[in-house]
C-alpha cells in the first residue's frame, strides 16, 4: 500500500514510474525477486528492467532478507546509480534473522525508513537515512457501520473491539482478547494466523472468555474502511511494530486506540496522539461510558498535519534533493 502511495508522489514530482515486482500487480513481473523465489532473478533481467530509470526506489528488498540471493543481484546492478532504499524493517528487528547483516549500502544511494529507531539503528552501522514515516488518506469517506455489523452479527448495543492484524505472535492477540474481556466487548480479529500461528490462535479463542470474531465474516470481504466504522475500540497491543498503522487509521476514523508498548508507539505518540495502554482497560472502560467527541477531533488533527499523504510528494523531494539529485 505504501508503494502505491509513493508511486503517485513519485508521479507529482514529474517521474514516469514504472512498477517491478515479483507478483501481482506491477508493468514488469520478475518471479526471481518474489518473496521466497527458488530462483534468483538473472543479472540480465534486473539490468533489462532498470536500463531507462533515472532513480531506482527499492522497496524492502534490500531491507529484510526473506529473499537474500534477489536481494544481491539488485544491489550488484544497483552499484554506482541514484536509488532509494526505503527500509520498511531490518534484520535485527526480527528474531528469526537476526544473524543477518545490515543492508547493503553504496555512495550513489539515499536510504530511507519509516522510524527513527531505525535510522539511529542503520547509523550505528555506518549507513546514514532519512525519515519518512507512513501516510495516510486523512479524508477517507467513512465506511458502512450498520451494515458491516449486520454481516458479523453484531448488535449495535455490543461493544466491539476491532485489532486489524495479523496472527502472528508480536501482536500479541492474547493481549487483545483480554481486554475485550475485561471490556466486557466482542474481540474482532481481521487478518489470518501466519508463520504457523494457527494452533495458538485455536487455544486463544477456545479460552476466550468473551465473543471473537475471526476475518471478514460469512459475506465475504469487506474494505478497511467498514471495519473501523463497525467497530467502538481499535486494538494494537503489538510488542513490535515498525509502524502500526492503526495507530494513525484509528486517529483518521476517530475510534480510540488501545496500544501497547512496541517502542515505536512512543515515537509516534510524541505527536500528540492521545491513546489508551491495552494492558489497562479502566480508562478506555470510563471513556466508552462516557465518549468525548473534542478527544476523537484532537487525534483526527494530529493525523492530518503530521501523517497526511498529500504532504509525501514534498517529503520525498526534500530526500532527493538533500542527495544532491535535483539536476537529472
Amino acid at each position: 500500500m505504501e508503494a502505491a502511495k509513493w508511486s503517485g508522489a513519485l508521479e507529482t514530482l514529474g517521474f514516469e514510474v514504472t512498477t517491478i515486482a515479483g507478483a501481482g500487480l506491477a508493468e514488469i513481473i520478475l518471479p526471481g525477486i518474489a518473496m521466497h523465489a527458488e530462483d534468483p532473478p538473472l543479472r540480465v533481467e534486473i539490468e533489462d528492467a532498470l536500463c531507462r530509470a533515472d532513480l531506482v526506489v527499492v522497496e524492502n528488498l534490500c531491507s529484510l532478507p526473506l529473499n537474500p540471493p534477489a536481494a544481491a543481484v539488485v544491489a550488484d546492478v544497483l552499484r554506482g546509480r541514484r536509488s532509494l532504499l526505503h527500509h520498511h524493517d531490518l534484520p535485527w528487528q526480527r528474531e528469526q534473522f537476526a544473524g543477518f547483516p545490515a543492508p547493503s549500502d553504496d555512495p550513489a544511494w539515499a536510504h530511507v525508513t519509516i522510524n527513527q529507531i531505525s535510522r539511529r539503528q542503520l547509523a550505528s552501522r555506518g549507513i546514514t537515512a532519512s525519515v519518512l514515516r507512513n501516510t495516510f488518506d486523512v479524508h477517507v469517506p467513512r465506511g458502512d457501520r450498520r451494515a458491516t455489523r449486520d454481516s458479523m452479527g453484531v448488535d449495535e448495543k455490543e461493544v466491539l473491539v476491532l485489532q486489524p492484524t495479523r496472527a502472528i505472535p508480536r501482536k500479541n492477540i492474547a493481549c487483545g482478547i483480554s481486554l475485550s474481556e475485561s471490556l466486557g466487548a466482542t474481540y474482532w480479529l481481521l487478518g489470518p494466523a501466519e508463520d504457523g500461528f494457527g494452533p495458538v490462535l485455536e487455544k486463544l479463542v477456545a479460552g476466550a472468555r468473551c465473543r471473537v470474531l475471526l476475518g471478514h465474516g460469512p459475506k465475504g470481504p469487506m474494505s478497511v474502511e467498514d471495519a473501523y466504522a463497525a467497530c467502538d475500540v481499535v486494538a494494537l497491543p503489538s510488542t513490535w511494530e515498525g509502524f502500526g498503522n492503526p495507530a494513525v487509521e484509528s486517529a483518521v476514523h476517530g475510534k480510540p486506540l488501545a496500544i501497547g508498548t512496541y517502542p515505536v508507539a512512543a515515537e509516534l505518540a510524541s505527536f500528540g496522539f492521545r491513546w489508551f495502554a491495552a494492558d489497562d482497560p479502566r480508562a478506555l472502560a470510563g471513556w466508552l461510558e462516557d465518549p468525548d467527541e473534542a478527544w476523537a477531533a484532537h487525534n483526527r488533527s494530529v493525523a492530518a498535519k503530521h501523517f497526511s499523504e498529500t504532504d509525501l510528494p514534498e517529503r520525498i523531494g526534500r530526500v532527493i534533493d538533500e542527495a544532491g539529485w535535483s539536476s537529472w
